[in-house]
Order: C-alpha cells, then sequence, then structure tokens
C-alpha cells in the first residue's frame, strides 16, 4: 500500500471503528458531447461503481450527448449555466450568472437550460443548478425554484442558502498553476480534512473534475482514489440525488 492508500485507509477506518460511514459524490463539470475523455470517465467510474453527475452546457449539447447516456445508468445530469460565457469585465472574476446583465435575462436563459436538458435526458435528469465557475449573483438564488431547480451545487463550504445546497469540497485541477492534475499527497490532505470536518459535523464529500482537460495525473489519482475509497465499507459514494434527500 503507497502512502496516498494508507493516509485514505487510516482515515476510513476510524470512520468504521466508530460505526459511521462517509459519502461521497463526483461531479465532473463542461459535458457537451461524446468524447475521448468522456469515456475515460465514464470508464472509470463504472469500473468502481461510482455513480457521476455531469454538469451539462445546454447551449452546446444536443442528441448526441443524450443518445450515449443513455447506456449509462448511473449518470445524473444536471444543469451547467447556459452557455458557460463570461460576462464580467477584464478585472473581475469570470461570471455568467452575475450582475452583468439584467436579472430577467439571466433567468430566462436558466429557464431555457432547465428545459433544454430536462427534455434531452428525462432520466437522468436532476433539477439542480451547477453555475459556471462557481458563481452566482445570490439575489438570484430566491428565484431559482421559481424555475424548477431544486437545488445548488458550488465549491466549498456549503453556506445558508434559498436553496438546498450540495457543493464540492476537492478540485482535482490546478488552475492558477500547470493547468493539470494537482499533487497527489496534497489532494489526499484534503481529502482527509474534509473528512475530519464530516466526522464532527456531518456532511459530504465532493469530488469536482473536468474531464476535458484531464491529464494522466488526474486519472492516476481518480483511479488510487476509488480502489481505495469504493470498497470499504465505511465509505459510500452516491448518487447526488440520495445526498440531497439526506440533508
Amino acid at each position: 500500500m503507497d502512502d496516498f492508500a494508507r493516509i485514505i485507509t487510516e482515515e476510513l477506518d476510524r470512520w468504521q471503528q466508530a460505526g459511521k460511514v462517509a459519502r461521497f459524490w463526483l461531479r465532473d463539470d463542461d459535458a457537451v458531447e461524446p468524447s475521448e475523455p468522456l469515456e475515460q470517465l465514464l470508464e472509470i467510474t463504472g469500473a468502481f461503481s461510482v455513480p457521476l453527475t455531469l454538469a451539462v452546457i445546454p447551449a452546446h449539447t444536443g442528441d448526441a450527448l443524450a443518445r450515449r447516456l443513455e447506456r449509462e445508468p448511473s449518470c445524473a445530469v444536471a444543469v451547467h449555466g447556459w452557455s458557460h460565457v463570461n460576462h464580467a469585465g477584464a478585472d473581475e472574476k469570470k461570471q455568467e450568472l452575475g450582475r452583468h446583465r439584467p436579472a430577467s435575462d439571466v433567468l430566462g436563459e436558466l429557464q431555457r437550460a432547465f428545459s433544454h436538458l430536462a427534455g434531452l435526458h428525462p432520466n437522468r435528469f436532476v433539477p439542480i443548478l451547477v453555475p459556471p465557475w462557481n458563481r452566482i449573483d445570490a439575489a438570484l438564488v430566491p428565484q431559482l425554484a421559481g424555475l424548477g431547480f431544486e437545488a445548488l451545487s458550488v465549491y466549498g463550504p456549503e453556506k445558508p442558502s434559498a436553496l438546498p445546497v450540495v457543493n464540492t469540497h476537492v478540485d482535482v485541477m490546478d488552475w492558477h498553476g500547470t493547468r493539470g492534475g494537482r499533487d497527489r499527497m496534497a489532494l489526499a490532505a484534503e481529502i482527509v480534512a474534509r473528512l475530519g470536518q464530516m466526522f464532527d459535523q456531518g456532511g459530504s464529500l465532493g469530488l469536482l473534475t473536468h474531464h476535458l482537460v484531464h491529464d494522466e495525473a488526474v486519472w492516476d489519482f481518480m483511479n488510487a482514489l476509488f480502489k481505495s475509497t469504493a470498497r470499504h465499507p465505511a465509505c459510500r459514494w452516491c448518487r447526488v440525488t440520495d445526498i440531497l434527500r439526506d440533508q
């Protein structure tokens, strides 16, 4: 057993000794169409029976992805904004769902997005909004339920919200450095830290991936993580709907 597996396993063994089960879930962003990286993602999650939530960009997707996912009963589809276009200024953080346009325009796009994906994926659509870049104007959130959304998913610790929140907490990508996979041991430390919070406070651990930009370091990390967790009695990889239901 290498150091990565040992660190993860030791923490899960602690959970097992306490009679607890840690809940994990997987969200992968920016899906639009079938591709080799998507096939690799579906292959690795299928091999370990890990349910997958794909955050799909509605404006850029269609029947091809819908037909491919018909063969994936453990894959859910969430709404990833409308077109993943940045409307913020050059000196601001990127944002599609911000205050840079009239709220009616933003909400209109989200209504189209909801209807489009619900129609394409009737058997795997989940009414969850995943804002592009994990950012949304707080003033919009109370209006999402009126569009049919039942939950919001961004990145980081959950905060009080007008809509139920099911977040991701560990991002595999080094966005501000190599733009490849992050160091495996640094990811292990983040996972154990999140599990430590959950041990006392409850909650889940959401893993965030982006299949279209993965390098071999990411695929190796995912394989190592799934090997260490998927069959451990103190870990359960859940559907996002199960996470929401049990909150």
